[in-house]
């Protein structure tokens, strides 16, 4: 394998009990949670937009379920509800892993990191595996909402110097502008939702010269639309180009 191109690399899945160990507000409106314990020992994410699948058991039934020694994610019988969110951080040296929560008020994840405390534990499995990319290009274009906020919070931190970076993130409000690290030169141009358009915004970016890597997240209609954008008006390599959706409004149809 040419470890010098993009390439996927899968993982053993293993399901792991973590404890919590720090409840932290980055916004009013994006909830840190630091996971612990012993089983978080070969935890391993390679890729900065990596995903696990978080349970959140709705009833005893499903609480029991995820608790014996034969439960299997694909598995017959009672099912939490799993939820894929992005490892913001991990360091096994102190047996610690981030993840960052959308508090949107509604659904099994959100509500179960409202009342989320200290000395609560957190089912996770995965990641499945990693998308690796390389430190291969001069530039890298970043392009999401809340929900890419950690994956694009990850790769800034993981970038050297040397790089160009332009960042385009989508928010609720003002208040939600976070702090974002790199070693690399980064210009982030927050969009506010309801008051600038994020499909605009993008299709009047000047891009960063030199090789480029493309990343884009959002919800799922809108992903397919700034993609159209930056291969039909920006002209990027579709090669270099990742664009998913993370989450899906509601009532949207697929087309």
């Amino acid at each position: 394998m040419n470890t010098q191109a993009i390439h996927r690399v899968s993982h053993e899945i293993k399901r792991r009990r973590l404890d919590v160990l720090r409840v932290v507000d980055i916004t009013p409106r994006m909830r840190r949670i630091t996971l612990g314990g012993p089983e978080l020992a070969g935890f391993i994410s390679l890729g900065s937009d990596d995903h696990v699948k978080l349970m959140f058991p709705q009833n005893a039934v499903e609480q029991t379920a995820l608790e014996s020694p034969g439960f299997n994610i694909k598995g017959d019988g009672p099912q939490p509800a799993m939820r894929d969110y992005t490892p913001r951080r991990y360091n096994l040296d102190t047996g610690e892993l981030d993840i960052d929560f959308v508090l949107h008020g509604d659904g099994p994840a959100s509500t179960w990191a409202a009342q989320a405390a200290p000395g609560q534990h957190l089912y996770i499995g995965g990641p499945r595996g990693s998308m690796i990319v390389p430190d291969m290009f001069d530039s890298y274009l970043l392009i999401g909402d809340e929900t890419a906020l950690p994956a694009i919070g990850r790769r800034l931190e993981e970038l050297p110097a040397g790089r160009r970076v332009l960042a385009v993130i989508e928010i609720d409000n003002p208040a939600e502008r976070q702090a974002l690290h790199s070693a690399a030169e980064v210009e982030v141009i927050w969009v506010v939702r309801g008051r600038d358009d994020l499909l605009e915004t993008v299709r009047n970016l000047k891009l960063p010269g030199g090789t480029l890597y493309s990343f884009v997240a959002t919800e799922t209609k809108l992903s397919r639309q700034l993609r159209r954008v930056l291969l039909d008006t920006h002209k990027v390599d579709e090669a270099f180009l990742k664009a998913v959706g993370y989450w899906r409004a509601e009532g949207s149809e697929e087309d």
